[in-house]
């Protein structure tokens, strides 16, 4: 289940700080622990069945196996929060979720293709190993100058492409 939040307080330095704690307070005063790793998320743990909800700035994505208390936690949000459930959950964070008989599946094909797009690189033909072993970086005095900040930008951005593409990883290392 996604939610939106309909409201939520602008203008001061400290609204979103003085909501959040308004909505961690609600959390807790309902059973939920706030995780210590992750302060975005709320786990509820109750007969075996665990219960989660994370929230990004005004979008929450809320899962798990007891679907009582999922429908208790909709309601109890709905009542303290004015919200719009948006259904299941289709994409979040660049990330699409896919569900069949098999399972759920995760992909960040839309999120890719942005990329190359955003880069000129749509064209490309793919390749299996997208850098060699070892291979040694070098600065090229009579290149072109790049722009650091998009360099940044785009580093940053595959950085967050290797969470599900894991293939990837070492040679983001290695331009990071």
């Amino acid at each position: 289940m996604v939610c939106k939040l309909k409201k939520a307080l602008y203008g001061l330095k400290q609204s979103l700080r003085a909501w959040f704690g308004r909505f961690t307070k609600s959390m807790k005063n309902f059973g939920y622990k706030q995780s210590n790793s992750d302060h975005t998320l709320f786990l509820k743990h109750r007969k075996g069945k665990i219960t989660a909800l994370i929230i990004y700035v005004d979008d929450m994505v809320v899962t798990g196996d007891d679907h009582d208390e999922i429908d208790c936690l909709q309601r109890h949000l709905t009542s303290e929060f004015e919200m719009k459930q948006l259904g299941d959950l289709k994409y979040f964070l660049g990330i699409e979720v896919a569900r069949s008989k098999h399972g759920i599946f995760l992909s960040q094909r839309k999120y890719i293709l942005d990329l190359l797009t955003e880069t000129g690189m749509l064209g490309c033909k793919p390749v299996d190993t997208p850098i060699e072993q070892n291979h040694k970086l070098f600065h090229c005095s009579d290149a072109t100058s790049t722009d650091k900040g998009r360099y940044q930008r785009l580093v940053g951005k595959l950085i967050y492409l290797s969470h599900t593409r894991p293939d990837i990883a070492y040679a983001v290392c290695a331009v990071s």
